[in-house]
């Protein structure tokens, strides 16, 4: 008999646990067979106190089971990740009696890169993250580990189209701010207050043009080494930190 093959699973001790206390749904936990040390105690009891059924497994069942290698000897299986839509990003920030700060992807396709991204979008207060459906990595195992259990507390909206999106939140009073090394602008030197969407490219090649031409300002980071461009969600820490230092100063 093939072994289940679970495309929806959060892995690692500290995902599990974020996971348990987000409240989100959770069909059952596998726990590696002899773990009963450490943090496992406590989301066996947290589990339990959520009524969800624990799996024992051989760690071999375990191992072949697992999307990531450091799963840590547990394994939570999940219904599939429930995207918002772009209007409940902005519902988000009405409640909050926040301005909007959206973060774009445009066609981010490492899922640790997009995992580091909402990890730190989250920290940084961020309403909202708008990907891709198409050719860019979506919301799975790795992204969840990577991330730290962000995904749980992060509205992502998955689109058809960017160039689009970006179109509709200009609509809705919403400045876009895209990342471009040939631009003049420093992201230091630009008002990044006030109800934004800042784009971040793809590891590669960047924004695309036409989600280039579509936003209202461009701005770039100072390269001064050998090397000319930064890792994505590095590139991604560095702007919407500087947006969140103006908007801050600006209260």
């Amino acid at each position: 008999m093939k072994e289940e093959n679970y495309t929806d699973q959060v892995e690692g001790r500290n995902s599990v646990l974020e996971l348990l206390e987000s409240g989100k749904d959770i069909n059952k936990i596998f726990i590696s067979k002899g773990e009963r040390h450490g943090s496992i105690n406590k989301i066996i009891s947290k589990a339990k106190e959520r009524r969800i059924i624990i799996v024992e497994k051989e760690k071999n069942k375990m191992k072949e089971m697992a999307q990531t290698p450091n799963y840590q000897g547990v394994i939570a299986v999940v219904p599939p990740f429930d995207y918002c839509e772009v209007e409940d990003i902005l519902e988000c920030a009405k409640k909050r009696n926040e301005e909007p700060f959206i973060l774009i992807l445009d066609g981010i396709e490492d899922p640790h890169n997009l995992g580091s991204i909402i990890r730190t979008a989250e920290t940084a207060g961020v309403h909202g993250i708008i990907i891709p459906k198409r050719r860019a990595a979506s919301v799975n195992s790795t992204v969840n580990k990577t991330s730290a259990g962000a995904v749980e507390y992060m509205k992502i909206a998955r689109v058809t189209n960017i160039s689009d999106t970006i179109s509709r939140l200009k609509e809705n009073g919403i400045w876009i701010c895209g990342t471009d090394i040939n631009t003049d602008t420093y992201y230091y030197e630009q008002d990044l207050t006030g109800p934004i969407g800042i784009v971040i490219g793809n590891e590669g090649s960047g924004i695309s043009n036409k989600v280039k031409n579509n936003c209202d300002f461009l701005v770039k980071i100072p390269m001064k080494g050998k090397i000319t461009s930064l890792n994505a969600s590095v590139s991604t820490g560095i702007i919407i930190y500087e947006a969140l230092k103006q908007r801050d100063a600006k209260k």
